[in-house]
Formats: C-alpha cells, structure tokens, sequence
C-alpha cells in the first residue's frame, strides 16, 4: 500500500528537524554539506538516469527556458532560475544554486568545477552503499546510458555496459539503448550484469510467430516487466517502464520487432498482479516517461509506492507527492549527464512503507575523489580514440550550451554549420536536451561535438521546402511540447531553426502557435514558395548527406574562433509570467 496522505504531511513536518537536506557552502571536502547523509530507515535506493555516455565530469548548464502550462504552470519542474532558487526545499546556499539552476553559470561553474564523471559517482556510491550497510541499498539506473559520447557510438554502448558493472548497477530500463540495431541492444543486455525491465516492450504478432527473442512467449514482454530485489529485508519490487514513444522519436528500422506505449491499464494490472503474488513490502516504478507523463501515470495507477523517472532530463530536488485512488505515490526525476545522484531512505515496517527521505545530490568533481578503479577502467577505454577525441577544432568566444525550449548556443552553432557546408537558406537541428556545455574562452575539440551530435542515424540532407511545410513541421515539434495532455508530449525541446526567426504562442492549440516567420534578412516566408533546408537525424528513412559531425567539425576548422553572430530565438506571445521563463534573449 502506498504512502499515505497523514504519513506525508507527518514527513514534511519532520523534515526540517531531521536535517534532511545539505547544508554549508563550498569548502573542504570534508566540511561540504551536500554528502552528509544523517541516517534514516532500512532501505536506501540510490538513482542516475540520462547519463548520455558521459564518463568524464563535464559541464552542464540547466535551462533559463522550461514552460509549462495548465496543470504544469508554476509546479516542479517548470521553474527556472530565481524562482527555482527561492524554492528550493531545503536551506539555500551558492552550491546547490549553481547546481539546480543556470544562475551565473560561467563564474559558478569555474568556482565548483565539472560535475558528472563516473569515477566521482563510483565514489559517492560506494560511501552512500557503505553508509547504509550491506544488503541495504539499491542502485538503479533509468537508461539513457549507452548514447551520448563518441565512445559509446564506437564501442555500440560495450564501454558503458563495462562501466555501469563496475558502478554495481543492480536494475536498469531503457531509451536510447534501442536506438543500436536489436541484436546489439540483445547482446549489451546479455552483457549487463544487473537486471534489464520494461514491462511496456512487447514483440509484434509476427516477430512471435517467427519465433525472436522473448523473455515471455505468452506475454509477448520481449524483457522482464519486473524483478523482486531484497533491500534492508524489505521485498521491494521494480517494475520497468522504458521510453513509451521510442518508435516515433527514434528510428523503427533499428527495433523492427518490438512495441512499446504507455499502457496504463496494462501497468495497474502488473502492479496488482505483483503485489498479490510477490507480497512485496515496497513498489517501484523504474520509468522512461518523462516527468510530467510520471506525474499523470501516477495519479491514474494506484499502488505505486515511488517513481523514479528520467527522459526529460529535470533535475527535481524534491520528491512530488501524486494523489491517487490508492494514497500518494512520490514522483521524482533525477537530472542527466552523470550529474546527479538521487537518494531515497524508506522506513519500511509492517509490510509497507511508513516514512522516507529523499535528497537529488549534485556530484562535483572539486569535491569527491576519483574511484581508482573506476578511473583506470575509464582511461582504458578512452585509450584508443583519445588523439581524436582531444582534437582541438576552434575557440569559442561565449559559453555554448544546448538545454532550453527554443534555443541553445551550441545549438545554433549546429544550424550555422548546416547552413554555411550546405548552402541552404534554413538549418533544422533537433531538440535533443543532452549535450554538454562548454565555457566561454575554451577550446572546443572533437569531443564536444560528439557530445551534442553522436547518434546512430547522423546523416545530414540538403532539400527543398515550401513555407508550408516549415510551418508545419514547427507546429507539430511544438505541439509535442506544449499539448495539454501530458501523454501528448514526447519529450525533448522545439526544434532548432537557424537562418530564420518566428512568432509562437506556446497557449494557443495546434496550427495556431506559429506565425511570423521571417528569413534572417526579414524577408517574411512565403507558404507556397520552396526554400533550401538542411538538417539531419532523419527518423523515417536514412538521409543521404555526410555525418553531422564531420560538417560541424569542417565549420568549425574553417571558422577558428566561433562567434554566435545571431541566436534564431522566437518572440514568445502570452508567457511574460511564467515562472519557468527567465532572461529570454533575442537576437
């Protein structure tokens, strides 16, 4: 049975006292506040997701831009900057701003150091796992592991199946693991030494009959739906919610026999169907959906003890409480890019659970020691390919950043790139929400643009378009993020449009959002009339044009100091107040 409504407010209440949250400023390691844990429960769950093959500490700038509207407007995680800050659950220091939001980022950033980095993970880990005893901790993982960094693309994910091992990784789901062809999905997975769940991937009708891989023949469930671990001598059971839309964000061709979804009604009856059957004292949801979508499941499916979400990439410092049927299932999401650890403490008595504690620990790399064994298991791997990856390919005179619903710097060094090898009037770049940053005055090497471009369909195009179609591609990404349904949205931000400005009105409904659009020279876009677009990451069939990185690597020799001469940002209609909106540049 889930937490319920007097058990919750009976934990806000005791919060405070209990010292549940970091404290102190930066300083010595020793006297960091953030990596005091005060000892609370029997059973701790320790949580990473979206990791994107980050496995050196990087940098990375949160969004100054994260609407959100009707029942979303103003709540967790729809805030930025200032108003994020003040909000802040616990007591407020230059730390955990800098950690949370994107506030001075440049001077914060260069005062804490990189974040992220699996030798400081390892770290953090095994002090949390040491702290907690043995047999009393679990460590999950939410996917987005194996894609991000070069890498993992040329490794096929083998370097971060290696290092999620060594991390001790107990229990996994997925996304951007489907994104390699299934044989290779099939064959990390084999490799994996923890559990890999997701009760939403099932094989087609014809993929059973002809006899591919399952783990269930009746259930078609190509993976296990669930597993039963042992924490503190409490039986939690994890169920695995992979990435519901993977066939429509990504390529179909790579996954051909496999099926994926929300399913509600399918999710209430494995959770029913668990807790009758394996009596568990705690269950929990490993989920891909994103965290609006984990905040709506979660008040439709009763007896759901706690989510754990990913996707979207939030880093949510509290746990949201979500009333159901049921009682209150706790909802969080724990950020990206090896960034953030999350922490539950659950008190479990009786068969259920009775309180918790939950802290979103920011990892700094000027704060914890590298693991050792973890850093040579790193440094292995990177051998091969580090004259490459250290290649340096121009100077930026500007932080270059990515997160953001409209527009990211390093995102329009994208569409420059597009726009300049490929002579095209507009550029078109996806709204993917991983890619590093990089500060202002550094060299941008190869590795960089691995980080914002390496994927497994990275071929450019060169076309042409008609004002329409640019319309309507804009009005179908935007309805992606701006329906009122959260089940409606797929994650992942507007895309990117270099070469050409535009008017959106992110309340109005689908076809009326978009007006105004306007060459950079002002010449508005006329619907009928056909322009050249250049873009890449083609979902439905393979682009025939080079690699998106050789392209941006040629702009960038060619450039030698990169100079962000105009960010293609829409002017924003009816959103002066929302709090998920903050120093909204236009040039």
């Amino acid at each position: 049975m889930s937490l319920s409504r007097r058990e919750f407010l009976h934990t806000l209440a005791i919060a405070g006292a209990a010292g549940l949250l970091p404290r102190g400023g930066a300083g010595a390691q020793s006297d960091f506040g953030l990596y005091e844990f005060p000892p609370f429960g029997n059973a701790r769950i320790l949580h990473f997701t979206d990791s994107h093959a980050q496995l050196q500490p990087i940098y990375f700038r949160e969004p100054h831009v994260n609407l959100g509207f009707h029942a979303a407007r103003g709540v967790l995680p729809h805030i930025v900057g200032t108003e994020l800050a003040k909000s802040l659950p616990f007591p407020r220091t230059a730390a955990e701003t800098h950690a949370f939001t994107y506030l001075d980022f440049d001077e914060a950033a260069r005062r804490y150091g990189k974040v992220g980095g699996f030798a400081y993970l390892a770290t953090l880990v095994k002090q949390l796992r040491q702290q907690a005893g043995p047999g009393n901790s679990l460590l999950i993982d939410g996917g987005d592991t194996w894609q991000g960094s070069g890498t993992a693309y040329w490794t096929r994910g083998a370097d971060m199946v290696g290092a999620t091992n060594l991390l001790g990784v107990d229990v996994m789901t997925g996304h951007w693991e489907f994104t390699y062809r299934d044989e290779e999905i099939l064959k990390n997975i084999e490799a994996f030494d923890g559990d890999f769940v997701a009760q939403n991937v099932r094989a087609t009708e014809d993929a059973l009959f002809e006899g591919t891989h399952v783990h269930d023949e009746d259930t078609g469930h190509v993976f296990p739906p669930y597993t039963v671990k042992t924490v503190g001598g409490a039986r939690f059971a994890v169920i695995g919610q992979a990435f519901p839309y993977t066939p429509i964000a990504n390529p179909s061709r790579f996954i051909p026999d496999w099926t994926f979804g929300i399913q509600d009604e399918a999710m209430q009856n494995l959770v029913d169907q668990v807790r009758e059957q394996e009596k568990p004292d705690a269950v929990i949801v490993l989920s891909h959906n994103g965290m609006d979508v984990d905040l709506k499941m979660a008040s439709i499916v009763r007896g759901i003890d706690a989510v754990f979400g990913g996707h979207t990439h939030d880093g949510v410092p509290a746990a949201v409480p979500v009333s159901n049927a049921g009682g209150v299932t706790l909802v969080t999401n724990a950020g990206s890019n090896g960034k953030f650890l999350g922490v539950m403490d659950f008190d479990i008595r009786g068969g259920r659970v009775r309180d918790y504690r939950y802290r979103l620990v920011p990892i700094f790399s000027n704060y914890l020691k590298p693991d050792p064994v973890m850093s040579a298991y790193i440094s292995r791997v990177r051998a091969p390919y580090y004259d490459r990856l250290h290649e340096r390919l121009a100077v930026t005179d500007e932080t270059l950043y990515r997160r953001g619903n409209f527009n990211g710097t390093f995102d329009q060094v994208i569409c420059d790139a597009l726009r300049a090898v490929n002579d095209a009037q507009i550029a078109l770049s996806p709204g993917f929400r991983w890619g590093t940053s990089v500060l202002a005055g550094a060299a941008i090497t190869r590795e960089n643009v691995l980080d914002q471009t390496c994927i497994t369909y990275p071929e450019t195009y060169r076309r042409e378009m008609t004002g329409a179609d640019l319309k309507l591609i804009l009005e179908d990404v935007c309805d992606n993020l701006f329906n009122p349904d959260p089940y409606y949205q797929q994650g992942g931000d507007m895309v990117r449009v270099g070469g050409m400005d535009y008017v959106c009105d992110p309340t109005e409904s689908i076809g009326k959002r978009i007006s105004g659009m306007r060459l950079d020279d002002g010449t508005p876009i006329d619907a009928g009339r056909k322009y050249i677009v250049a873009g890449w990451a083609t979902v439905n069939s393979q682009a025939p044009g080079a690699h998106i990185w050789d392209q941006v690597t040629e702009y960038l020799k060619a450039e030698s100091v990169v100079r962000i001469r105009k960010l293609n940002t829409p002017m924003l209609k009816n959103v002066g107040d929302n709090p998920g909106l903050a120093d909204y540049r236009r040039t």
